[in-house]
């Protein structure tokens, strides 16, 4: 029963590196994900970037973007991020460079977040990518699967998007109501102030007209 027992754990452990080795190798490339990012829809974007070198550090990423109207990266410590964007403020790529003397060791992954939309109207959308390493080494993550469906040695980085749900409307419906609402807000701020104003000045002459009064009425007392 021992031996049994010992034989099943050293197979599943088998099937288990295995899996993990493939997974490892299927994993060691840039690559993206949101998911349900629709098509015309806003979504976070999250690179995953690993090194593959042995000897050198991941020091710099940069993205192309499918021209973003929208394009926010999010704080990371130790590295500074750059949007660049064409003449009429379109998001064109982005950029994370790292800190001096900060890197993604080998044996090491990163992940850069992006917050971005609208997205594409159409079914997959590539995000080729530069990876630069500490030694200047530069990977160029851009190349498309062969006419055989093959995977190339540097694919871009690419992403399926779901057939949209009207998210790109919504994200502008919300937009205009929290304007409206921001709108509403003023006025009503404003008319509050102005009427709490007049009330205030009408107590103010009342109780000076009152306070007059009363020191007449004080001084006939004393008269009489």
């Amino acid at each position: 029963m021992k031996r049994i027992l010992t034989r099943a754990l050293l197979t599943v452990g088998a099937a288990g590196s295995a899996l993990l080795l493939a997974t490892g190798v299927a994993s060691a490339h840039v690559s993206v994900a949101a998911p349900g990012a629709e098509q015309g829809g806003y979504s976070v974007l999250t690179f995953r970037v690993p090194t593959e070198s042995a000897t050198a550090g991941t020091t710099a990423l940069t993205v192309q973007l499918p021209g973003l109207k929208s394009a926010r990266t999010e704080p990371m410590p130790g590295w500074q991020s750059t949007v660049q964007k064409d003449p009429s403020g379109v998001a064109t790529s982005v950029t994370w460079t790292a800190d001096p003397g900060v890197s993604v060791g080998p044996g090491q992954f990163q992940q850069f977040v992006l917050s971005a939309g609208p997205l594409p109207e159409q079914g997959e959308v590539e995000f080729p990518a530069v990876q630069t390493y500490t030694d200047g080494n530069v990977v160029n993550w851009d190349q498309k699967p062969g006419a055989d469906g093959a995977e190339p040695d540097k694919p871009a980085p690419s992403l399926t998007l779901a057939a949209g749900s009207g998210g790109g409307q919504a994200h502008a419906a919300v937009d205009t109501a929290v304007t409206a609402d921001a709108a509403d807000a003023a006025e009503t701020t404003h008319n509050t102030d102005t009427t709490a104003r007049w009330l205030g000045g009408i107590g103010l002459v009342l109780g000076a007209l009152g306070a007059a009064l009363g020191i007449g009425a004080t001084v006939r007392s004393r008269r009489s």
